[in-house]
């Protein structure tokens, strides 16, 4: 088995962050898988949804929005708001992005504030919504480091970091991190969503028109453990040098990183 980009099945893709890049959002990264390339933006807002003042909820909120920009694609996207309505993937992918992220940031410490997740797909190919988990943990934990180095913050409210990965069964093999070629052509296809500590999140697989036996699934999820321990490593790297660039005296808080 080759895979079209000539990696072994266990390798991921090139995967970059780079920090700092939305200069009115409270935290930003531009995450890179390959050639997939999303914006992640997290913007903290001093209020909390009316739903949760009128159930008297306590703490905080966290929600995300994800959007593949027009020209993302080989073929020109259009928008949602010119369909007057969002499509059911990209609906389906932000409420799984704000599931996520909400798994491990303590809502209560948060305070009576919204954090809001933009991912904007700047390059789509392949694993879009696992590149903006990924890229929208770093985003929020630079934009709550800033509330923390403002001391508007007591605890730091993000208990671990998270990060996701696909994998799938290609031409009889399990492989990790699918690119578009890959993904088209799988006979199956999951995603995995952890914590840095190795616990589950959420798991999202199925079949192509295919079955896929318990052995498989094992291996997939092997592969999907060792990606995301090399992922968390680079999102520190990631989140340490956006304080260092952005000036903050933020060494006790990097710690928990390390």
């Amino acid at each position: 088995m080759e895979r079209p980009d000539l990696r072994t099945p266990a390798a991921l893709r090139e995967i970059t962050f780079t920090p700092n890049i939305a200069p009115h959002a409270t935290g930003s990264v531009l995450v890179s898988f390959g050639k997939t390339r999303v914006i992640c933006a997290a913007t903290i807002e001093d209020k909390v949804p009316g739903w949760m003042k009128y159930q008297k909820v306590e703490g905080g909120w966290l929600t995300a929005e994800y959007s593949m920009l027009p020209y993302s694609t080989h073929e020109r996207k259009s928008r949602d708001i010119s369909r007057g309505k969002l499509d059911g993937r990209s609906s389906e992918i932000q409420r799984l992005i704000g599931r996520s992220l909400r798994a491990v940031v303590d809502l209560k410490a948060l305070g009576t504030r919204t954090i809001w997740v933009d991912c904007d797909v700047l390059q789509a190919d392949g694993g879009t919504r696992t590149a903006s988990i990924t890229g929208g943990c770093v985003a929020v934990a630079i934009a709550l480091n800033k509330l923390m180095g403002e001391g508007k913050l007591n605890d730091f409210p993000m208990k671990k970091l998270i990060a996701a990965v696909s994998a799938g069964i290609y031409q009889g093999e399990p492989i990790l991190d699918l690119n578009y070629p890959e993904d088209r052509d799988a006979a199956v296809d999951f995603n995995v969503v952890m914590t840095e500590s190795g616990e589950f999140v959420e798991l999202q697989g199925s079949g192509e028109e295919n079955v896929f036996t318990a052995d498989e699934m094992a291996a997939m999820l092997e592969l999907s453990k060792a990606g995301i321990s090399q992922l968390v490593e680079l999102q520190k790297e990631a989140i340490l040098a956006a304080d260092q660039a952005s000036g903050d005296d933020l060494a006790d808080l990097a710690k928990s990183f390390q």
